[in-house]
């Protein structure tokens, strides 16, 4: 097997990109293992929580989302929880052994006043209960990404989801710069990067190494990559779209540990539908976070007791706390 570049100190090119989605996929596996434990430790973890503060209403009409006011999904609107009740859910959560507790407003862009405040003191009562805190806004403005990092927030969410071509298919009422000035703010601020994107929404191969170059080549690097699987929605665009290959989810973790050794890469929506099997394949080959509890925003989730049973079987323990905020912004000089 030819040896690839060490992309913890090199930014890839498309050629390189090209050639792992060229390597038979056991290969690539087996290097995506490799890197995994040059850079982590393989046994660990990291146990997440995410919760929906503000559901629905949402003004964007992007085609994968059960959230849009532009889809007739059943989601119902939901006014901002309070922050007592976002609070008690922190608990549980880490109770239940979390240590990222993250937080999702349905909103087209932050916007400051009273629900934003609501939001920074949440963050604030989050980090006094030792745990990490990452929020998912929307758009950010650099003033709002700074009093963010102020109020203590650890990551911020701002998913990419597919090539910058495919975009326009799936989202009108915002582009992909817009993302992208998100994310640069966020950096900017000192704030960790939290960017992955979403398996399955009719893209191409090409869309694919598209979206991981762009992904490899933000400054700072993203903290956190969550590979999500498509989890189709009735009501929405995408509510049928063809079946998942999960070899084709198996091939971005791979690629996305080899292009982004320093990170996490959590596996996130959509994997209550895949088998035992195909995580255990995803943590080989260098996955290791996991959102638990019964629900991710208002999609479905495995749920902690088949967690549990599936980390015992594979002789997985969770990430003690704080690692990844010592490590600080990941950066390169490629």
């Amino acid at each position: 097997m030819t040896s690839l570049p060490d992309f913890s100190t090199a930014r890839p090119s498309r050629e390189d990109i090209s050639a792992l989605f060229a390597m038979p996929l056991l290969d690539l596996v087996f290097e995506a293992a490799r890197v995994h434990r040059a850079h982590h430790d393989p046994r660990e973890i990291q146990l997440c929580r995410l919760l929906s503060i503000k559901t629905g209403g949402c003004t964007e009409d992007c085609k994968y989302c059960a959230q849009s006011l532009h889809h007739h999904s059943k989601v119902a609107r939901e006014p901002m929880m309070k922050v007592d009740a976002i609070l008690a859910e922190a608990r549980e959560a880490r109770q239940a052994g979390a240590t990222r507790f993250c937080m999702g407003a349905a909103w087209r862009e932050a916007k400051d006043g009273r629900a934003f405040d609501r939001v920074l003191e949440a963050v604030r009562g989050v980090r006094a209960l030792g745990l990490e805190a990452c929020v998912t806004l929307g758009m950010l403005t650099p003033d709002q990404a700074r009093k963010l990092k102020e109020a203590g927030l650890t990551a911020y969410n701002h998913n990419l989801d597919t090539s910058e071509r495919h975009y326009a298919n799936i989202v009108s009422t915002h582009t992909y710069q817009d993302r992208l000035r998100t994310l640069d703010a966020a950096g900017k601020a000192g704030i960790s990067v939290c960017c992955g994107g979403i398996v399955g929404m009719e893209e191409t191969g090409q869309d694919r190494m598209d979206f991981l170059y762009t992904l490899a080549h933000l400054d700072p690097r993203p903290e956190s990559v969550p590979i999500n699987a498509l989890v189709p929605v009735d009501g929405t665009p995408l509510e049928n779209p063809r079946p998942l290959d999960a070899f084709a989810w198996l091939r971005m973790i791979a690629c996305a540990r080899i292009l982004m050794p320093g990170s996490m890469v959590r596996l996130s929506a959509g994997r209550e539908s895949l088998s035992a099997e195909a995580q255990a394949l995803a943590f080989l080959a260098g996955a290791n976070a996991i959102f638990t509890g019964d629900r991710l925003l208002t999609a479905p989730n495995a749920g902690e007791e088949a967690d549990a049973a599936l980390m015992k079987a594979l002789s997985l323990v969770p990430r003690p706390p704080g690692k990844e905020e010592a490590a600080g912004p990941l950066r390169t000089h490629g």
